[in-house]
């Protein structure tokens, strides 16, 4: 089992209430253990970077923990409540998931992964969320399926 695609949308949150925590989990985990597909960064400069200062969490420090522990998902959430003292920000929360699906990708990068889904560009899906959702899935299809 290598090479995973992760389908955890940008869109879901665990228990804390964080958009794309679950997925950042998910990638940061695969990529510690050498098992991420090779189109994704383990954590990148994208909603990932949003997340970790969204939370004020340092990115060296969440790699190491990832790796070290290899953290089930709540775990890793209890890891960020300890790195925060017992608690989070709601605005700050609040403010992070609403960048998160408010971000709206550029048009060619719309355009590139609409062709790729195999689907026209009529405009009615313009949130990056739901591109990148279509973008995984186009991937775990061509890749896993075939």
């Amino acid at each position: 089992m290598s090479n995973i695609v992760p389908t955890i949308s940008s869109g879901i949150a665990g228990p804390l209430g964080v958009l794309h925590l679950p997925r950042l989990w998910m990638k940061a985990s695969l990529g510690a253990v050498g098992k991420l597909h090779s189109d994704y960064p383990a954590i990148g400069a994208g909603y990932d970077q949003m997340v970790l200062d969204g939370l004020g969490i340092d990115k060296g420090a969440f790699e190491d923990y990832i790796a070290s522990a290899k953290p089930s998902y709540i775990e890793l959430e209890a890891w960020v409540l300890d790195q925060k003292g017992g608690s989070l920000d709601q605005d700050a929360v609040d403010e992070l998931n609403s960048a998160i699906v408010g971000y709206i990708h550029d048009d060619d990068t719309r355009g590139e992964i609409l062709d790729a889904a195999g689907r026209s560009d009529d405009g009615t899906i313009k949130d990056a969320v739901n591109l990148n959702n279509l973008d995984d899935w186009s991937i775990f299809h061509s890749q896993e399926l075939k």
